[in-house]
């Protein structure tokens, strides 16, 4: 499978509602979903949110080689994409589109050479903490532990095929539905360019 996309970005950046927008307006991307060793938060599903795996259970898939990647990210809980779900996607003839962190990303690319990167950038860190603070989900200790990890990211934007600032949520969808159809389209070459 060499069509794939790829979005990563920090933590409230907007990065679920840009893939959740592109999933309902294209019918040719299906959604790989993640696994995960975290515990479920309330509204979501194993199986359609993450593929929630215990510890245990995790360790195994990584001994048994059933991941493309896998990272540790924040403080121990793991994140993987499983063989298993891209030979999902792949026998359904649609492209799959993968929202990960950084590190995942770039391993990916690794791997799917043609697979096209889109780096998502928050206007600033004060306006990312601030939405943080308005998903209610988040402690402090939690949304400072997730700016630290935007700070490690944001540097790596350049690796990837198209920056994407996310400064209004309408513009952003916007030109994001014109990056996708051209890449659908075959009209976009990853690797051949970079626009902030």
């Amino acid at each position: 499978m060499s069509n794939i996309i790829v979005f990563s970005a920090p933590s409230g950046t907007g990065k679920t509602t840009i893939v959740d927008h592109l999933l309902k307006r294209f019918d040719k991307l299906e959604f790989s979903v993640s696994a995960t060793s975290r515990a479920p938060r309330k509204s979501e599903q194993h199986g359609i949110n993450y593929y929630f795996l215990s510890n245990d259970e995790f360790q195994s898939a990584i001994d048994k080689g059933e991941f493309i990647e896998w990272e540790e990210v924040y403080g121990g809980t793991k994140y993987g994409t499983l063989t298993s779900e891209v030979e999902r996607i792949t026998k359904t003839n649609k492209v799959a589109l993968f929202d990960l962190d950084v590190q995942g990303a770039l391993s990916l690319k690794k791997k799917f050479k043609n697979a096209l990167l889109i780096f998502i950038l928050p206007p600033s860190l004060d306006i990312l903490r601030e939405r943080l603070k308005k998903r209610l989900t988040e402690t402090d200790d939690s949304i400072e532990q997730r700016l630290d990890k935007a700070r490690e990211e944001i540097p790596y934007a350049p690796q990837f095929d198209y920056i994407l600032l996310n400064d209004d949520m309408e513009e952003a969808l916007t030109e994001v539905e014109y990056i996708i159809e051209d890449f659908l389209e075959k009209k976009l070459v990853p690797n051949t360019f970079s626009i902030v």
